[in-house]
Parts: structure tokens; C-alpha cells; sequence
């Protein structure tokens, strides 16, 4: 039977407040037949009337179909069917809505004017908006029409209007502000009123390092409409305008980083009418990313009594958002509730990265039973410290995690349970990063939309959630803060350059945001729509790179993070701890050399032949003049850090010839490192794919699983919950690395997702949006099975492998629509299958559950073992003998090897005979 489902309109079901003028439709299919394609469709779209029939179309598109009927009108609600039939002679049908906004900001002007208050600048009040209106008769629906300068929240009868939080969001406000449309449920006929509170948000809150306040301005204010429809189509429109009242309420203080502070003692106090605001309608457009939602609400796990005295309160899990305060206190009894992401080695409450964010919300309650949260503010936090809480008294707390309202797209799980929870913790850090805009951290002074995180992290982002209308939104920003003279913000929205002279000029990596991230989307999504709205900007950034670089074609000048955060900085000669040691210019090229590949094929998607051939020419002259400047005669690196290996197999910077040395010189630099990385955000996003593609996946299994310092399995074991900043955040001790700058909820280093998805599991985009796909588990050793599962645009696509007791059983979902090319572990013929559910199972000698002894045993455990000692005195007498073996007898034997790799085959027949000896 076949079946519709999932049907959207730009990425959206049912969607309330569309603005595009041109919307895309969607929908997906199932069927229980086999190798089932969509043969036909017929799309119509009605408002009383035919808007739009496609009649019946040949094709087997179901994604992005544009609309080419008739013009939309500005609120008004369509409906819009689909009709599919498949190439079995089935057909399908299915229906959704909309509704369209106001498609013109400027529609605001006819019936609302920016409004503000009379609050003098040393006055942290928020301000509240107050209107009464009377209805004399049945409405048949009402919508708000809302947004202003800083946050704001609307109710109406004393009940908000929705569940949704820090509208309008955050954009490059100048530039593009965002509105919102609520339906509005609850008003009654006769007398009604609508409030609406605001806050500084990040419009005027202290942003940055160094927190600087009023980035986009000084006084907050507000723009809204509310209209009512009356059964006979009548209207009547409430905006805001010179009659609303204005107030001060319990809300006494409200900032990002400092928290907020509400007194329930305090009565309402009048402020008069409101004030007249020049700002324009230009700039307004209505939403485009999915607004901020309670996701999950955590009860508090444990409290207890740290050893300094605080009473503390642990919600089992690092995560962004607020506390929820249950309490029935007396009148002026004040509690103060600080946040904070760990307790310190000693067991006491630890603030130390917080920076200058103070992370703490107040509340002077008023002697009934009250439920509390904060309205404009938000924290990173496992932790809570409470203040003021009576011997005996009572307490409820509840944290709520907040994240903007993102579609699931894939899940994983495997037999290593401290995989799944590196799984869980890459998911948690997404989550709580993607607070309308992707940034690095929650908690502390920064909290900024960081590029070089959204660079290293994006392509692996893509499985766990649907992020286009997210990151679409966040593009556009980035587009509207870009100057050709600087070539990229840093952080977007920018609110680190200085308006009078622009800024730092972009540096690599994180500038090539503007070009990797609409090509992640693009071939994640098959919308070649993102490509051509970011092709400008992609292009500039491609073009002051350009300008940048010297007579040889290389990029040599300016500032560079470089391999931020590398473990390898002693290397650097710089004295900066911060910086890896792979040199900042081979970082730069390197990925410019990956930023022109992206180009050459935008251009060619875009039919921008001029631009493809030039960029097709630059690369090959900047490809040949690296190979000049960083790669010697024999296929050596100058600079053979793990991340310079990295890049160069990568991305293809090497000769094939050269390859294998390369691959080698990895495996022999990680070996070194006692099987350690010492990658940063440039080279970790690639580690493991590039050995896993280079020969060496047993390598990159066991750095996944890495257990001890650094590794990503060293923090799930230290007891993250999230991905943290640092691979040295903690130390085996459990003391803090000293640096402020030490977030513990950084998405970067998740980045190794990917790898469990393409290569553990093995799923890997031949065509865009996984039109056509391969899938092809390549095993390690320590993980027994995997379940890989991911909602493609055409559906989900399952693959789940497990190799136990002598048998390979594969089992692969592919969506209708679409071709899997199969390898199947230890075959060699390649399938193609149509859409269907697969079963494979057969033999194997292929043991993968984890041996005692490892490369990673330590060679005194070896020369001490009965069943290795016979070996020895066989093949290696002279190592029994000799007094000098004392002095490596605690080195593992990878780090030995490094050393003399000759000695490999040895070693693996010594940890066989020890292995069979158990």
C-alpha cells in the first residue's frame, strides 16, 4: 500500500505565518511493495478557490516543488493537496495548510506605530505593555502580529499566547528583524487586554568577552497588531500606538549573562502612555527558523550540602535553559539560584569559566504558593547553588531545556555503552548550542554564533536534526554582516567588529563558514535554492581570500586561529596555549583549497560558467604552488603534525603516490602519542575519516575508543554530559584546567559523530538530499553491532550490522525513491537495491568483542606473560636480556612501534598467544 506522509511547505507542516512568495512543497513515501518510485504527482492549492493545479506531472520529484500559481495574499489561510501514484499502479493522497503573514513588513505601518517608555537609562525594569479592547460579538479567528527591539512576551487575558521564548530572536538587527503571528485562542466577548513584556535581550544586554551593553541600541520598544475576523469577513485591528499604557512589573532586572531578578513586593507601577519610536518597517520579515521551546523538563536528581556549606542542586545533566521554582515562601523572603556546569575536585560549587557572566536569577516572593521562572535570560548549567532557602522549607525545582524547536532526524546506538553516551552527549551539546542562533557555549560572557564551530561541526549536525530553516536563517545573517573588506565576520550575528573600521579580517576556517556550510545544506537538503541566496556571499569570501594571498598564490599573511586548541601548542614557538602547532598558513591553505572545490561545483550547479572556470584555474595554480611551498621531492610534509597529515589525505592536497607514506607517518605520529590525538577544531572533524579512508580504520577505532586522557571516551568516563571545549577541560584528577576560557558544552570535537554515521555504520551521500546512497559498515574492534537510523528527505533510511558468535547480520531500510549501493562486511560485489527492508546474515570468523591484551598493553606486562615468553626467546632473545628495557618497560606497544615499526608482526603474534592463553 502506499502512503503520504510528512507533507511541508519550506520545511514546514501546517505552517502559521508564511512569508515567501514562492514556497517549495514536500512530501514523503511509503510503501510495503518493493523497489517502489513515485511514477506521477498533482499538486493543487486552494483559498475558496483554485489557486494552483499542476494537473498530472511525470515525474518523480517529491521535494521542493515550486509554486507557480496564482499570488498569495497577506493572511489568508490555503490549503493545498498532493496525488502521487508509484510505478505499481498505487496511488496516495494527502492534504496540509497554511497560512501566509503579512508577506510585506511594512503592512505593520497602516495599523501600528513603534512604540516605547518613558524609563530613564539607570532603570532596569522591563517595561509592560498593557491594551484593553472590548468585543461585542463571536470572532472567527484573531492572530497577533508582533516583534520589537529586545525580547518580548505577549499574553492575552492573562494566559501567553503560545509556548515559545525569546521572540523575536536574534538577527543582524539593523539589517533584518524578524515577526512573529500567533493564533489567538482565548479571548472572549466583552472586555479582553493584551500585555506585552519586554526585555534587553540581546539587543542591548552586555554582549562579548568583555561584555559590552547596547550593540544595536539603547532603549528597547515594541510593534504589534492584533486583528480580529469576524464571521462576515469584517476586520478589526489593535496595534500598538500612542494609547497603550505602559507599567513596571515584578521584572526588576533581566540580562543574557547576569540573569534576572524579579520582586513580587513590588506593586504595578504606572508610567503613563506610551511613547512614539522611530524605527521603520523596512527591515521586517517574519520568521524563519523555528522559534525556542521548553524541549525537556529535568527534575532535580539530588540535593545536597557541598563541603563549603552551599546547598546544591544536581539535575544529572549539562544543559541550557532555566529552573522552574516551586515554592510557597513568606512575603520579602529572597532566593537566589546560581547556575554552574560542574562542582570543582573538592565537591564545592565551580563558576571559575563563567567568565563575567554572573548566571544567577532572584526572586523576592510574596508569601503565597508560586510557580517561578525567568522570562529573558537563560544559563548553561547542571548545577544549582540556592540561597535563602528556610531550615525545612519546602522546594520544588525543575530544570527546563531550552533549544530552538528543530525536527529530529537520526538516531545511534551500539553495543559500547560509553559510545552511546558520547552519542548522547554530541546530541546534548547540538541541542543546547542551537538557541536560535548555532553558538559556541551557554554559559559563559560569549555565547556568540562562533563560524570555525559551526565549520567543524555542521556536516555532522545534519544527521541529528533537520537545520535548514535554522541555519537558512543564520546564512542570511551572516550574508547581511559581511564586508568585502574583511571578508567574514568571526562570530555572527557580529557584535565583535567596531563599526568604524570594520573589524579583524576573516580568518580561515572560520570564515569558510560562508561556502561549507550552504554546501553541507545542499547536499544534505538537495535545495539548490540556499546555494543561489548564498552565492554572493560565498563568493566574497572567496574573493578576499584571493586578495589576500601573495605572488605564488598562497594565503601568508594576516591573523589565524590555526589549529585552535591543538594539544601540540609547546610546538607552536609562539608561547600561545591556545594555538595547535600545524603552521597557520598550511591550516589556511588547506581549506581555502577545499573552499575553491566548493566553488567549482556551486558555480557549475548554478550555471555560472565564468566563475567555474576561474575557480577551476585558481585552485589548480594554489593546489600546485602548495604542493611547491609544503611538499617535499619524496612526498614528505614540512610540517608533519597529526593535523597537517590530516588535511593533506583529507582533502587531496598530496599526490596518490604519496599517500600511503602519509597514512603511515599518521599511524606512526599516533602511535607516539601513546594513541592519542593531538588534533584541534581543524584537524579533529577529519582525524578518523581520513585514516579510516587511508587504510588505517583500525587506528581510528581505536582512538574513538580511547579511554584515557585525551579522548573522547576520557570525558564520558570523567562524567560529561555534554562535548567540552577542551580534550584537557578536566584533568585525570579531576582539577580544571586552569584557562577561563573553558566551556564545558562545546559542539567542535562532537564532530566524530560523522564518523560513527559514515563509516561505523557506514552511510555515505552519493547524491544529493541520499537521492542515492551507499552503505557500507566498516567494523572495529570493541563494538559488537550498530543501529544507525535517518530521516532523509525522502524518508528513513536504517542500517543496522551486527557481528556476534560467528555471524554478520546486516539489515538496511531504503526510503521509496531512492538506490542504495551495498557493500556488505567481508564481500566484495556491490548491490544496488531500490526502495525496501533488507535481511543479510552469514558466516564469519571475525571476532570484533575487545581482546585483554592490545597494542595498548604495556610491554612489561608482555616480557612477564607465560605464554609470550617462549616467543620471545625465540624470535627476540637479546630483549629478555638486555638491562635497558627497564627504562621503556611502561611504554604500550604502539608507542613502540612508532619507534620500530618492523617489529609489528611480532608484537600481534605475542598478544595471540597471550589472547588464546586466557
Amino acid at each position: 500500500m502506499l502512503k503520504l506522509y510528512d507533507l511541508t511547505i519550506e520545511y514546514r507542516q501546517n505552517p502559521l505565518g508564511l512569508d515567501e512568495v514562492q514556497p517549495r512543497f514536500s512530501w514523503k513515501l511509503e510503501s510495503d511493495v518493493p523497489d517502489t518510485v513515485q511514477s506521477a504527482y498533482q499538486l493543487k492549492v486552494w483559498n475558496g478557490k483554485l489557486m494552483w493545479d499542476t494537473g498530472r506531472v511525470e515525474s518523480g520529484q517529491s521535494i521542493l516543488i515550486d509554486y507557480m500559481g496564482m499570488v498569495f495574499k497577506p493572511r489568508s489561510s490555503y490549503r493545498w493537496e498532493v496525488t502521487v501514484w508509484d510505478n505499481h499502479g498505487q496511488s496516495a493522497f494527502q492534504e496540509a495548510f497554511f497560512e501566509t503573514g503579512l508577506l510585506n513588513g511594512a503592512a505593520f505601518q497602516d495599523n501600528a506605530c513603534w512604540i516605547t517608555h518613558s524609563l530613564s537609562k539607570e532603570d532596569t525594569a522591563s517595561p509592560i505593555f498593557r491594551k484593553a479592547f472590548s468585543v461585542s460579538r463571536p470572532i472567527a479567528k484573531a492572530r497577533l502580529y508582533a516583534t520589537c527591539l529586545g525580547l518580548y512576551e505577549a499574553e492575552v487575558n492573562g494566559q501567553k499566547v503560545d509556548d515559545t521564548y525569546f521572540a523575536p530572536g536574534w538577527t543582524s538587527y539593523q539589517k533584518r528583524l524578524q515577526y512573529q503571528t500567533y493564533s489567538i485562542e482565548n479571548i472572549k466577548e466583552g472586555e479582553n487586554e493584551l500585555t506585552i513584556t519586554l526585555g534587553k535581550g540581546w539587543y542591548s544586554s552586555p554582549l562579548g568577552f568583555t561584555p559590552i551593553p547596547n550593540h544595536y541600541g539603547d532603549t528597547t520598544a515594541l510593534l504589534a497588531m492584533l486583528i480580529l475576523t469576524y464571521p462576515d469577513g469584517s476586520e478589526e485591528i489593535i496595534g500598538t500606538n500612542e494609547s497603550w499604557d505602559v507599567l513596571t512589573g515584578p521584572i526588576r532586572f533581566s540580562e543574557l549573562y547576569d540573569g534576572e531578578t524579579q520582586d513580587f513586593t513590588v506593586p504595578e507601577k504606572q508610567l503613563g502612555k506610551a511613547r512614539s519610536f522611530e524605527y521603520g518597517f523596512s527591515t521586517l520579515l517574519a520568521q524563519e527558523n523555528e522559534p525556542v521551546r521548553c524541549l525537556k523538563k529535568l527534575p532535580c536528581l539530588k540535593s545536597f550540602t557541598a563541603p563549603n556549606g552551599e546547598r546544591l542542586f544536581d539535575f544529572g545533566q549539562n544543559l541550557t535553559g532555566w529552573i522552574e521554582v516551586r515554592v510557597h515562601g513568606y512575603s520579602g523572603q529572597k532566593l537566589v539560584l546560581r547556575h554552574a556546569e560542574n562542582l570543582d575536585e573538592n565537591g564545592n560549587f565551580y563558576t571559575e569559566n563563567l567568565g563575567f557572566a554572573k548566571a544567577a536569577d532572584s526572586y523576592i516572593l510574596n508569601g503565597t504558593e508560586q510557580i517561578l521562572r525567568p522570562h529573558f535570560t537563560f544559563h548553561g548549567f547542571r548545577y544549582v547553588a540556592l540561597e535563602g532557602l528556610e531550615e525545612g522549607q519546602e522546594i520544588e525545582l525543575t530544570a527546563c531545556h531550552l533549544s530552538s524547536d528543530l525536527k529530529e532526524a537520526g538516531s545511534f546506538e551500539c553495543s559500547n555503552e560509553l559510545v552511546n553516551r558520547l552519542y548522547q552527549n554530541i546530541v546534548w551539546s547540538q541541542r543546547d548550542n542551537y538557541l536560535d542562533v548555532p553558538t559556541d557555549c551557554p554559559q559563559r560572557s560569549e555565547r556568540l554564533g562562533w563560524t570555525g564551530d559551526a565549520t567543524a561541526f555542521t556536516p555532522t549536525a545534519v544527521f541529528h536534526q533537520n537545520i535548514m530553516p535554522f541555519m537558512r536563517k543564520w546564512l542570511r545573517d551572516l550574508a547581511a554582516d559581511q564586508n568585502p573588506a574583511t571578508g567574514m565576520p568571526q562570530v555572527v550575528p557580529d557584535v565583535l567588529s567596531d563599526g568604524a573600521t570594520g573589524g579583524q579580517n576573516g580568518a580561515a576556517y572560520w570564515g569558510d563558514a560562508a561556502t561549507v556550510v550552504p554546501w553541507t545544506l545542499y547536499e544534505t537538503y538537495a535545495d539548490k535554492r540556499v546555494l543561489s541566496e548564498q552565492y554572493e556571499s560565498m563568493k566574497i569570501w572567496t574573493d578576499f581570500i584571493r586578495s589576500k594571498c601573495g605572488a605564488n598564490g598562497l594565503w601568508q599573511t594576516g591573523f589565524q586561529y590555526g589549529d585552535w586548541l591543538g594539544l601540540d601548542a609547546e610546538m607552536n614557538g609562539l608561547g600561545d596555549e591556545r594555538k595547535g602547532a600545524t603552521d597557520d598558513y598550511f591550516t589556511a591553505n588547506a581549506i581555502y583549497l577545499w573552499t575553491l572545490e566548493i566553488m567549482i561545483k556551486t558555480a557549475a550547479l548554478l550555471g555560472c560558467e565564468e566563475d567555474e572556470l576561474l575557480y577551476r584555474s585558481v585552485r589548480e595554480k594554489v593546489l600546485s604552488a602548495f604542493r611547491d611551498e609544503y611538499v617535499t621531492k619524496t612526498g614528505r610534509l614540512v610540517c608533519e603534525t597529526q593535523t597537517a597529515l590530516v588535511l593533506a589525505l583529507h582533502f587531496g592536497l598530496v599526490e596518490e603516490k604519496d599517500r600511503a607514506g602519509l597514512a603511515d607517518r599518521l599511524e606512526q605520529n599516533i602511535a607516539a602519542h601513546k594513541t592519542h590525538l593531538t588534533t584541534g577544531f581543524i584537524g579533529t572533524p577529519y582525524l578518523c575519516l581520513a585514516l579510516s579512508d587511508n587504510g588505517k580504520h583500525d587506528v581510528a577505532g581505536k582512538l574513538l575508543l580511547q579511554e584515557e586522557a585525551p579522548g573522547w571516551l576520557f570525558e564520558v568516563k570523567m562524567g560529561a554530559t555534554t562535548i567540552w571545549e577542551r580534550w584537557n577541560s578536566i584533568l585525570p584528577d579531576g582539577s580544571f584546567n586552569p584557562a577561563g576560557m573553558n566551556s564545558l558544552n562545546h559542539y567542535a570535537y562532537g564532530s566524530i559523530g560523522s564518523f560513527l554515521y559514515t563509516r561505523l555504520c557506514g552511510l555515505q551521500l552519493l547524491e544529493p538530499g541520499y537521492k542515492k546512497f551507499r552503505v557500507a559498515p566498516r567494523f572495529i574492534k570493541g563494538i559488537t553491532w550498530a543501529d544507525l537510523s535517518y530521516e532523509s528527505v525522502y524518508g528513513t533510511i536504517r542500517i543496522a550490522w551486527r557481528c556476534e558468535k560467528g555471524m554478520i547480520q546486516v539489515d538496511i531500510t531504503v526510503p521509496v525513491g531512492t538506490t542504495a549501493e551495498v557493500i556488505l562486511p567481508e564481500k566484495d560485489e556491490v548491490l544496488m537495491l531500490g526502495s525496501g527492508s533488507y535481511h543479510y546474515e552469514y558466516p564469519t570468523e571475525t571476532r570484533l568483542e575487545m581482546d585483554k591484551y592490545t597494542l595498548e598493553t604495556v610491554l612489561k606486562v608482555v616480557l612477564e606473560h607465560p605464554a609470550a615468553q617462549p616467543l620471545l626467546r625465540q624470535y627476540m632473545p637479546e630483549l629478555l636480556d638486555n638491562p635497558m628495557i627497564q627504562y621503556v618497560a611502561g611504554e604500550p606497544l604502539s608507542a613502540m612501534l612508532s619507534y620500530a615499526p618492523e617489529a609489528k608482526p611480532l608484537y600481534e603474534m605475542l598478544l595471540k598467544a597471550m589472547n588464546e592463553a586466557e
